[in-house]
């Protein structure tokens, strides 16, 4: 199985992604950049500027936000924010065990989703979900 069928297969199970035309996806991955990440390496770190987001190809990583703390493992993604404004990372990302990423850097991402309209809207289904997501951590914490 070659590097470019994981990665494809990575994009492919991303809820950011699902549904794309093979297209999309390849001129996804035309944009991307594959990184490696030993465990215990930060992948990214609060605070730092956001340049990009990654999706997991392989391994496990772990989210810090503020103390709370979940697992992040292939087709998982992270740091999309990034992708539409500049901003501050609002969480730390650590490698748990050897993760391959592939990150998506911002600048070329947006002239990329100007010709691919279809790429976009799966893109804002799935922040939309990921809000959603968040709002129920939020008030199940609140409960608590």
């Amino acid at each position: 199985m070659g590097e470019m069928t994981i990665e494809t297969k990575a994009l492919q199970g991303a809820p950011f992604f699902a549904g794309l035309s093979a297209e999309d996806i390849g001129g996804i991955l035309q944009v991307g950049r594959p990184a490696s990440f030993e465990p215990g390496q930060s992948i990214v770190e609060q605070g730092d500027p956001g340049d990009g987001m990654y999706i997991i190809v392989s391994g496990t990583a772990e989210v810090d936000v503020g103390g709370r703390f979940h697992k992040l493992t292939t087709g998982d993604f992270f740091g999309e924010m990034a992708l539409f404004t500049t901003g501050k990372r609002m969480a730390t990302v650590k490698a748990v065990e050897t993760v391959r990423a592939l990150k998506i850097p911002a600048d070329g991402f947006q002239s990329f989703l100007l010709e691919r309209p279809a790429v976009a809207l799966s893109m804002l289904q799935a922040i939309v979900d990921r809000l959603r997501e968040v709002e129920q951590r939020i008030d199940a914490w609140m409960a608590s």
